[in-house]
């Protein structure tokens, strides 16, 4: 539970956009959703006047089991964990967080069966969710237990100070080992799922920034690595596509081949600052058995761990700067 000590008179919605850096719609919900308590009451109106020396204490998620919609028959393996913050594997084929048009159990579901308490800054159905990955997109992903961890790695987001690295499998190499791609993005006209990049500044499309290299290549696929400088829906699938290279599997884009694969992209190593210990984490998660299953067709275990070790990615992606 966050607590805070008021200063002078204010509204409560006014002090608490303030105090949590968030939105005054965000932190309506907060109230709304009966998170804030002054003087240790829950208050539900946004325009309640606070006076010197009241407390506000902001409440944070405990999603409770019993509210699950549907059955969780899955488990994810969580690559570390303290009080703070937990950072978990996602597996494929898991939608991260409920919507409408949702019909199964999601990432957030199963934080719920384990009775996970997390921040509530994203509201109940995104309770925890700092960032997110596509439903067919496994690797490596970071949820907040508390609103101070995630209003840090929120920021840390925006400042680059957290950031991922990907692995990729796509049908053809990149023409050069290392690029640079600066387009933006825009919702196709024709298919509202997908993105398309473009080289002229619209109203309606956004900057992305993406860098790829090429890291192992053999007759069948190209192994790349791909680290994003903005955080853009399917950035790393459309600025791909508009180099003619499709991801394994991403029948949206544009993959002709096999129709066996989902999505052959994977976030493999998430690096941040932990919010409290202001210590540099750097978590590194495993290939999936399907990824592996292609790669291993083609070269050994050890070629693979010398080609995606930390060291060279981030030696890779570094000669960037």
């Amino acid at each position: 539970m966050q607590n805070f000590l008021v200063g002078n008179d204010i509204r409560l919605d006014i002090f608490l956009s303030k105090n949590l850096e968030q939105s005054r719609n965000q932190v309506a919900l907060l109230i709304k959703n009966g998170y804030v308590l002054v003087n240790k009451k829950i208050q539900t109106k946004n325009s309640f006047k606070l006076k010197i020396g009241d407390t506000v204490d902001i409440k944070e998620v405990i999603l409770q089991e019993k509210n699950l919609k549907y059955n969780v028959d899955f488990d994810i393996d969580i690559l570390y964990e303290d009080d703070d913050v937990v950072v978990l594997n996602k597996p494929p084929h898991l939608v991260v967080h409920g919507a409408k048009s949702v019909k199964e159990a999601t990432l957030v579901d199963w934080l719920m069966q384990k009775n996970y308490t997390l921040s509530n800054l994203g509201g109940e159905l995104r309770a925890g969710l700092v960032h997110r990955l596509d439903k067919q997109t496994s690797g490596a992903i970071v949820i907040a237990k508390n609103n101070y961890s995630h209003k840090i790695l929120s920021e840390q987001l925006k400042d680059k100070s957290m950031g991922r690295i990907y692995l990729a499998l796509i049908n053809l190499p990149l023409k050069q080992d290392k690029i640079i791609i600066q387009k933006f993005l825009m919702r196709s006209p024709s298919n509202p799922i997908k993105k398309i990049a473009i080289n002229e500044e619209l109203t309606c499309a956004k900057s992305a920034k993406s860098a790829f290299v090429n890291l192992m290549i053999n007759d069948e696929f190209c192994l790349i690595g791909a680290k994003l400088f903005t955080g853009r829906t399917h950035q790393i699938r459309a600025h791909l596509a508009s180099l003619n290279r499709y991801i394994l599997g991403d029948y949206l884009y544009g993959y002709k081949g096999r129709n066996d694969l989902r999505v052959m992209l994977h976030a493999y190593i998430l690096y941040f600052i932990h919010p409290r210990t202001k210590e540099m984490l750097l978590i590194n998660a495993p290939l999936m058995d399907d990824f592996k299953k292609v790669l291993f067709k083609k070269y050994t275990l050890g070629e693979l761990d010398e080609k995606i070790s930390v060291q060279v990615l981030f030696s890779l992606f570094n000669s960037f700067v």
